[in-house]
């Protein structure tokens, strides 16, 4: 009898994501901390990422760990997130957290805002 497929993460964090993150926390004293990712109302596009350094959790949140990194996503942010995977770039335009998100129809310029 063969193995069922494992189930996919919801949300996929890239290792230089994980690396960055885990970086911030060690700098701002938040060893057990983590990274929490959020989808909120405006922007340019319609909706926005948030992110945040936290040490508390809330019931709904879904934990995705990487590595040695901790992000949490509340259960509404997630019904946004499925299937989108958080990386860390470091290009000409700086060096930002970004979310690549396949539910998205659009996009701001900056990234930070979508539309679906």
């Amino acid at each position: 009898m063969s193995q069922p497929n494992p189930r996919p993460e919801p949300f996929q964090v890239s290792e230089r994501a994980a690396r960055r993150i885990r970086t911030i926390l060690e700098r701002e004293g938040l060893g057990e901390g983590h990274l929490r990712v959020g989808v909120s109302g405006g922007g340019c596009s319609g909706f926005k990422y948030e992110f945040a350094l936290g040490t508390n959790g809330e019931p709904d949140d879904i934990v995705i760990q990487k590595q040695d990194a901790k992000v949490v996503i509340d259960g509404m942010s997630l019904l946004y997130l499925i299937g989108s995977e958080l990386d860390f770039v470091e290009d000409l335009n700086g060096s930002y957290f970004q979310v690549r998100n396949p539910n998205a129809t659009s996009s701001c310029g900056c990234g930070t805002s979508f539309a679906m």
